[in-house]
């Protein structure tokens, strides 16, 4: 049974304000290594518009802090210019969890939990991903406990989809692109596609030698919630949550 509908986040804006913005790492002109991964990398903008936070902005560049050995899942978000929008930090995970994670290969496996939070450091969607043998879900609520909605894994093999679903019922699916699941379409209820999800190439060095991934979400229009939310929580978790069962079924 659905619980009561939570105030609507602000639709993307239209007006260019990222600069200013209190707390916020603002770059007038602009971060040169952010926007060659938005323009040459993921082949995106520059796109016109945008509020100066995670909800509002048409382009989020996700980036995962390089680390030789990886315990806790980290990134940071970006607009289009190599702003700081807000982040993403695993949270929950004990010592013993951080020496399994360390030692054996069964990560996947575990219970998930990540909050994606603001420029500020204030989390705004509370995201969990249970334990799972086959398919998975990632469950995604406000900061106050209520649910938005959930992604849930459809199949296991081939290119592996995802189905956006609000008390039950399908207001979206995530659809990778290939089996190794690199990139993701983001589709509507209509199966019309609303934004897109691209992986970049971090360099040679970083590949081979780190645990760092970065994606870039262009979102092609203003969007309403929950579906909004859905689409932000999807692309800032698509390596920690959705990545993973790809590859251990692709």
């Amino acid at each position: 049974m659905r619980g009561p509908q939570s105030p609507s986040l602000p639709a993307m804006s239209q007006n260019t304000n990222t600069p200013g913005i209190p707390g916020q790492s603002a770059a007038p002109a602009g971060d040169s290594k952010i926007q060659k991964q938005v323009q040459q990398q993921a082949g995106v903008g520059p796109v016109h518009g945008g509020g100066g936070t995670l909800f509002s902005e048409p382009v989020l560049v996700v980036n995962q802090k390089a680390k030789l050995i990886e315990l806790t899942n980290e990134y940071s978000v970006f607009d289009q210019q190599g702003a700081t929008l807000g982040s993403v930090v695993q949270v929950g995970q004990s010592g013993l969890r951080k020496v399994i994670r360390l030692l054996f290969s069964i990560d996947q496996y575990l219970t998930h939990r990540l909050e994606i939070r603001d420029a500020q450091g204030a989390p705004v969607l509370l995201l969990t991903r249970p334990a799972k043998i086959f398919k998975s879900r990632v469950i995604v609520q406000r900061p106050d406990g209520q649910e938005v909605g959930q992604i849930v894994q459809q199949n296991m093999i081939g290119k592996i989809n995802f189905s956006l679903e609000v008390g039950g019922r399908k207001i979206g699916a995530v659809k990778a692109e290939n089996w190794r699941a690199w990139n993701f379409s983001i589709v509507d209820e209509a199966d019309v596609e609303v934004a897109r999800v691209t992986k970049t190439w971090e360099g040679l060095a970083k590949t081979m030698f780190t645990t760092a991934d970065n994606y870039v979400l262009q979102i092609h229009r203003p969007l309403a919630d929950p579906l909004l939310s859905l689409v932000v929580a999807t692309a800032l978790t698509v390596d920690t949550a959705l990545k993973q069962d790809a590859r251990g079924f692709g």
